[in-house]
């Protein structure tokens, strides 16, 4: 059982890494813009943000057995779509279906550890199931940049096949049936729709602003309509009380609720820096995409040897004190990702430093989260209660990445088009290089331009993109301090008798 579910659910740990790395060479290879970059990020994590709740209760409904499974085969469906794709609108289209066989996926491991082990053992296993998640997502990165560098962007989805055989072959020959106590309910199918369309609507309008300015028709319907359907979700929601999907009365609980905005905050600034780095790396210092991969294996080597370490300091301090350090810590850690410019130079004396304080600072934040959140609800919610923290990590990342995205393109744009002006060269080729804006460092110079105004040019891209992405850092960094001052407002500190909670959901991806 183990097997299959840590398996099953390190395809999705695997792919959520694996794509960052490589999405550098899918923007160049495929030929879209830096909006197309997001949109093959933010494809699977709107569908798996605002599923993974409705994936929990179809396995409490149908089965947690089936619905795994079920997601299993979604899963590598969709992963040999991606494969086979031939343009960026199949690729896309065929990540937003990985989304959604992930929410079936996610929850239904851990439903299933939680049906198939004693509560003696239970710990142990989540604990078990945690590490090796973690070793996962740490080892993507590596493989997904070995695969761009020496096969193809294509294998990094192909590799997902044999997995899912595996895993669908342990899981019908050992794994047992289950359901959960919800199994009667109906599925919050309204909720559901809603929280799509509305999360859909509002990263549209962000995405789209990022070319076309946040006063264009077309951005203003799309945050308009996302914000009218987040309101139908909360209405809905409220409506169905102990029946909805994220029951709001959860959040009358201040450390339930004070825990969910520091996952937003610290999270939303985690999935900024995630998704913009492997850029820096790769189009602007030079990095190959295994070297760009393996620039991150520190924080996740860190993030697991610390995570048993840091799950005992609930117990000796108090949830307050490391959910207020931990994030300064790694707020830190984002500040110092604003000192390499362009041609950095040696990983270890530029960003290594900032891998290893921000990883510091996670590994200090991630286990004591989980706790307080969990520990802030009754046991019998606990499940509940660890869905929407999930959900809300998802969430923050998929709507982050959208607003990086504006900020990143307005900055680079007004660099990039002062920096310009005063170089010499033909207006054809200036009014080509100003249309390509929109794809940030992966800009095609022109073949007329003179060898040393390509290289002025070269170095103009590059300033420019290092401009943007320390901005992206300074707000990484401010929203790490507020998720702080969110936990010393809203968390409680030292408290007997606190139930601790093994391993993290959380961890990311």
């Amino acid at each position: 059982m183990l097997a299959a579910t840590i398996l099953g659910s390190s395809l999705t740990f695997i792919d959520g890494t694996v794509v960052n790395v490589a999405l550098p060479v899918l923007q160049r290879e495929l030929g879209t813009d830096i909006a197309g970059a997001q949109w093959i990020v933010e494809a699977y994590s709107l569908l798996l943000s605002a599923l993974i709740l409705v994936g929990g209760s179809l396995g409490d409904r149908w089965g947690r057995k089936r619905a795994f499974s079920a997601g299993i085969l979604l899963f590598a469906i969709a992963s040999a779509g991606c494969g086979l794709a031939q343009g960026i609108a199949q690729l896309i289209a065929a990540r937003a279906a990985q989304g959604v066989g992930a929410a079936l996926l996610v929850p239904g491991s851990l439903a299933i550890i939680s049906a198939s082990f004693s509560e003696e053992e239970r710990g142990r296993a989540i604990g078990t199931w945690s590490g090796f998640t973690a070793i996962s997502a740490g080892v993507g990165p590596v493989l997904g940049g070995w695969l761009v560098a020496n096969a193809s962007w294509r294998w990094i989805f192909f590799i997902n096949l044999p997995l899912a055989a595996v895993v669908m072959a342990i899981t019908w020959w050992r794994v047992p049936e289950s359901h959960g106590e919800g199994a009667a309910a109906r599925v919050d199918i309204l909720g559901a729709a809603a929280a799509t369309l509305g999360l859909g609507g509002v990263v549209y309008g962000l995405v789209e602003a990022s070319g076309s300015g946040l006063t264009d028709p077309r951005v203003l319907a799309g945050l308009a309509a996302g914000a009218v359907l987040l309101a139908l979700f909360v209405l809905v929601e409220h409506k169905r009380g102990a029946q909805a999907m994220m029951p709001l009365a959860l959040f009358r609980s201040k450390g339930f609720a004070g825990g969910n905005l520091l996952t937003l905050f610290l999270y939303a600034a985690l999935s900024g820096l995630m998704f913009f780095l492997p850029f820096n790396l790769i189009q602007v210092q030079g990095y190959s995409p295994a070297g760009a991969g393996a620039a991150l294996l520190p924080f996740v080597l860190t993030m697991f040897l610390l995570s048993r370490w840091a799950g005992g300091l609930v117990r000796r301090y108090g949830a307050r004190r490391p959910l207020v350090i931990g994030p300064v810590v790694a707020g830190a850690g984002f500040a110092l990702f604003m000192l390499p410019g362009a041609g950095a130079g040696s990983y270890w004396t530029s960003f290594f430093p900032a891998v290893l304080v921000l990883s510091l600072g996670m590994a200090a934040s991630v286990a004591p989260l989980t706790t307080t959140v969990i520990g802030a609800v009754e046991e019998r919610h606990a499940g509940i209660a660890s869905g929407v923290n999930n959900a809300v990590a998802r969430t923050a990342g998929l709507i982050s990445i959208a607003v990086f995205g504006v900020v990143m393109a307005g900055v680079f744009a007004r660099n990039y088009s002062d920096a310009l002006r005063p170089l010499d060269m033909p207006a054809e080729a200036r009014a080509g290089l100003e249309a390509q804006a929109s794809r940030l460092a992966d800009i095609s110079l022109p073949e007329s331009l003179k060898p040393e105004t390509g290289r002025a040019v070269k170095r103009v891209v590059e300033e420019s993109f290092v401009s943007g992405f320390r901005v992206v850092m300074l707000i990484a960094a401010a929203l790490a301090l507020a998720s702080a001052f969110a936990a010393l407002l809203l968390i409680e500190g030292r408290r007997r008798g606190a139930r601790p909670v093994p391993g993290s959901v959380n961890a990311p991806s």
